[in-house]
């Protein structure tokens, strides 16, 4: 039987919501999107999905616009509660609680406290929350059994957050990034193009290799910034072709096998 895998080529970058933007542009439903994201338990958001075209490129632009501006600072414990009370598949909800598992240990990792201290300003937002778990419910609904992702830009300069300026990448990023040796490749520009929660998707969920596969659609999820390149990702999708050998995205997880289509 074959396998269904993705190449993800983040030459711009990768973001939750340019990467959910590639696999609703590759083919995922919108409605079913937003239809599955109501097994969640989190409101005052609305999705947002425009064609979109940067120099020449055409693909699509997805964003979570809130609807309530005042929202709960959420600490890991919360969301992982939230998730765990969801009406979620077993898979989507280990794996999206996985993924901020890593994103809370390095922010506790960079401000030298306990996970349990650590309360999401940026991430912790509601619009994060549909991203992980958005990209999550994507992955299961297209079928994708591993995830590879291209090196990512190595940017400079810095970037305002609720702590203040930081560096570009934030330090919470590099610390998620490093923990699964993920190559970087040094570019002139300035500015944030690899966020924490793209970092946090890509750390828990795929091999940076280049796999053989038998492309058969692709999806371009656009970002908001403008720069000397179409800034997009590109979801190649596909089977996994001759000699490679993908394993499942949620091998690391034996009891949630069951759960995934």
């Amino acid at each position: 039987m074959s396998q269904k895998i993705a190449y993800l080529d983040c030459h711009s970058g990768v973001s939750g919501d340019m990467l959910l933007g590639a696999f609703l542009d590759a083919g995922l439903a919108l409605e079913k999107l937003r239809t599955e994201l109501q097994a969640l338990p989190v409101e005052g958001y609305e999705l947002r999905l425009s064609p979109y075209t940067d120099q020449g490129i055409t693909g699509s632009r997805f964003e979570v616009v809130l609807t309530e501006q005042e929202q709960p600072t959420r600490s890991f414990t919360d969301i992982a509660a939230l998730l765990a009370s969801s009406k979620l598949s077993p898979w989507v909800r280990d794996t999206a609680t996985a993924i901020f598992r890593r994103l809370g240990e390095a922010e506790a990792e960079v401000h030298g406290v306990a996970l349990d201290e650590i309360h999401f300003h940026e991430v912790g937002a509601v619009d994060a929350i549909v991203d992980i778990v958005g990209n999550t419910l994507a992955i299961e609904a297209l079928g994708i059994t591993q995830l590879y992702a291209s090196p990512l830009p190595l940017t400079r300069g810095h970037l305002r957050m609720a702590h203040g300026l930081m560096p570009v990448p934030a330090p919470a990023t590099l610390e998620i990034l490093c923990a699964v040796k993920a190559p970087w490749i040094p570019t002139q520009l300035e500015g944030e193009l690899v966020t924490p929660t793209g970092a946090a998707i890509l750390a828990t969920l795929a091999r940076f290799e280049m796999p053989a596969i038998a492309i058969e659609r692709v999806g371009y999820g656009f970002g908001k910034k403008r720069v000397i390149w179409p800034n997009c990702l590109r979801a190649c999708l596909g089977e996994a072709y001759g000699l490679s050998q993908p394993t499942h995205t949620h091998h690391d997880h034996p009891h949630e096998h069951h759960s995934h289509p």
